[in-house]
Parts: structure tokens; C-alpha cells; sequence
């Protein structure tokens, strides 16, 4: 079973959420809270390995409690609920270690695959979606250079894997367009995390659409 913690000032949404996900099967929904001091303390409470992260809440945000869940040991991955994909919040919630977003809109049977997709350790974030971001956002200049800079101190093969990242390809994706195996690409997916510094593949997403090495 993926347990997964519900944080949203709105109980109906909570509410909607637990009865989406209860029926899939394989997804439980643990615990709720409704503002962000409470949602790190279900966290710390139920151990949950995913959850859903409201962003504007009255009190602790969630941008706040998602800075205070990534220096917990072992975190959850922690994906954001957002009514708007463009919002700039949402970026810096990414760049604080969210593993992707979900708009509140989405479908339940899409609900479904993509909390899967996010407890399995995948991007939950189109390409489309990741280029509006950044597109949007106001630290654009500072933001490319330091990537740039990053990526400067990367092996040929590693910045090739790292735009495949930028995509948002699975493991077994990027292994098929650069002919490796899913072992040596899982294998330069960590020492690049380690190298530029990035807590799961989202945030080494966003350093390569900052340093401009995406294919569009």
C-alpha cells in the first residue's frame, strides 16, 4: 500500500482526495491536517511515503512545511496540489524539494496514475508545464548562470542524462534514446544529484531548463 498524507486548509478537498485515492486499491490515505505546522506533525506522526501538499494555507504555508519536511530523515516524497500551474509559488516549492505538482482539477483516474508515478520516485511535472515555470519566473538571469555553472562541472554523459531529466524521461527512457542500461542510467542519476547538489530528480529537472540544455 502507498500511504499518503493529505495537507489542505479545505476539509472537502481532503475529503474528495481520501475518496478518490481509497479507491484505487492500493493507495491509503493516513492522516490529514489542515494548515502546514500540522501537516509536518502528521508526517512525523504517520510516516507516510507520499504526500499531497496544499500551498496557500492560513498559519505555516506550504512552502514552509515542505523546507521542514526535507530535513526530516527519510522524507516522504511530497507533491504539491496547486488551482494554478503558472503560479510562481509552485516553482519555488520545486526549487525547496517538492517532487512535481497536480492541479486540483485533475481528473481521479489521472489522480490515481500519477501518485503512483510520484511514490514510485518519478517526476510528476510535463516538460510543458516545467518551460511556463520557468519562464514565468522573476530570478530568470542569476538562476541560468548558476546552473550553467553547475552543469559546467558535468561529464558529456551526465549533462546528456540530466536533459533527459528536463524532459521528464523514466530511467528506462533515457536508457533506450542513449543506448545504456537502466542500472547505469540509475547510476548517474545519483552521482549527479550528489554532484549539483539536487534532493530527487525534479529539482535536477528544473537546474537543466534553467541552463538551457532542454530539448523543446
Amino acid at each position: 500500500m502507498i500511504r499518503v498524507v493529505v495537507v489542505d486548509d479545505e476539509p472537502m478537498v481532503c475529503a474528495h482526495l481520501r475518496t478518490i485515492l481509497g479507491s484505487s486499491g492500493d493507495i491509503e490515505v493516513v492522516d490529514e491536517a489542515h494548515d502546514g505546522a500540522a501537516g509536518v506533525e502528521a508526517v512525523v506522526r504517520s510516516r507516510p511515503d507520499l504526500v499531497l501538499m496544499d500551498l496557500r494555507m492560513p498559519g505555516v504555508d506550504g512552502l514552509t512545511a515542505i523546507e521542514r519536511i526535507g530535513k526530516l530523515a527519510d522524507p516522504p516524497v511530497v507533491v504539491v496540489l496547486t488551482t494554478f500551474d503558472a503560479d510562481q509559488y509552485v516553482l519555488r516549492a520545486l526549487r525547496a524539494g517538492a517532487a512535481g505538482f497536480l492541479v486540483k482539477s485533475t481528473p481521479p483516474a489521472d489522480l490515481i496514475g500519477l501518485v503512483r508515478v510520484a511514490a514510485d520516485g518519478h517526476t510528476v511535472l510535463s516538460p510543458a508545464a516545467a518551460r511556463r515555470l520557468i519562464a514565468a519566473s522573476t530570478d530568470g538571469q542569476p538562476a541560468r548562470e548558476h546552473a550553467r555553472k553547475l552543469v559546467g562541472t558535468l561529464t558529456e554523459r551526465e549533462a546528456e542524462v540530466l536533459g533527459c531529466l528536463g524532459e521528464g524521461l523514466s530511467n528506462a527512457q533515457i536508457a533506450s534514446r542513449l543506448y545504456l542500461s537502466e542500472a547505469t542510467v540509475k547510476g548517474y542519476v545519483s552521482r549527479m544529484l550528489v554532484k549539483l547538489g539536487c534532493a530527487n530528480r525534479t529539482q535536477a529537472g528544473l537546474l537543466a531548463h534553467d541552463a538551457g540544455i532542454v530539448r523543446h
